[in-house]
């Protein structure tokens, strides 16, 4: 009678998680000296970020479509 056994061994358990590591202290000298550089490293990247003049929802301005065009208006 084969459709009474299980047709898959189910594996053993995992193994515990391990010790997670302690956090650093925020009033590290390095974590300081990290952030301290991380800031002047934001405040000197320049880039496409200050070329959008746009919000994320793009131009909400209503186009001229009375205007003629070079492309073949009349």
């Amino acid at each position: 009678m084969g459709f009474l056994k299980p047709k898959v061994i189910m594996p053993p358990p995992p193994p515990p998680p391990a010790e997670l590591p302690v956090a650093p202290m925020v009033d590290d000298v390095e974590n300081l000296e990290a952030e301290a550089e991380e800031l002047a490293r934001l405040r000197k990247k320049k880039g496409r970020k200050a070329t959008i003049l746009t919000s994320m929802l793009g131009d909400q301005t209503e186009a001229e479509l009375d205007k003629p065009s070079l492309l073949g208006g009349a």
